[in-house]
């Protein structure tokens, strides 16, 4: 089978998490195409048997790649098998309010581009303290001091539960 495993990453999670994926299905002998979706332009989705979108959650929205490629694939993205991986902090919590915050981020998303994915899964990300600016900084270490009040705020952390996410991808590759 052939696999596009499409990405829009703010600091460097989610290219990570598909590289992962991308990784993983090589490893069982699919073809794979890892991609930026900043770089679509010209991009033939009749190629591809399956997708995996991975995009990363901040300030309430996916990145506005996610939403362009979703819309202007549409009907594409219909036919086709999908895993979208959204990818934030509020994935490593067990909070019942942040769980409902993320499906309604999905919900805004799904009637922002009019295209419903077929499996969504929410994958935790990292903090990365070093990769922020000081405003961002600030907002962070008050979000991971209520999330992970023994995290050091000023380390960089990764939340992700790889395999958590291999088993995922095992998952839906066999159905």
């Amino acid at each position: 089978m052939k696999f596009l495993v499409g990405y829009a990453s703010t600091e460097g999670q989610s290219r990570r998490i598909a590289r992962h994926v991308g990784d993983r299905l090589f490893d069982a002998e699919h073809t794979v195409e890892l991609l930026s979706l900043e770089d679509t332009e010209g991009l033939r989705t009749d190629r591809f048997d399956r997708t995996v979108l991975v995009a990363s959650i901040h300030a309430g929205q996916y990145r506005k790649e996610l939403s362009a490629f979703a819309a202007e694939h549409r009907p594409w993205l219909d036919r086709t098998p999908v895993l979208f991986l959204s990818v934030s902090l509020a994935a490593a919590g067990h909070e019942a309010e942040d769980w409902r915050g993320l499906d309604r981020i999905v919900e805004d998303f799904t009637e922002v581009t009019g295209w419903t994915p077929n499996r969504v899964e929410q994958v935790a990300g990292a903090y990365r303290p070093s990769q922020y600016d000081m405003f961002k900084r600030f907002i962070m270490r008050r979000i991971i001091a209520t999330k992970d009040p023994d995290a050091d705020p000023e380390v960089d952390k990764e939340y992700t539960d790889w395999p958590a996410l291999d088993a995922l991808v095992d998952d839906w590759t066999r159905n």
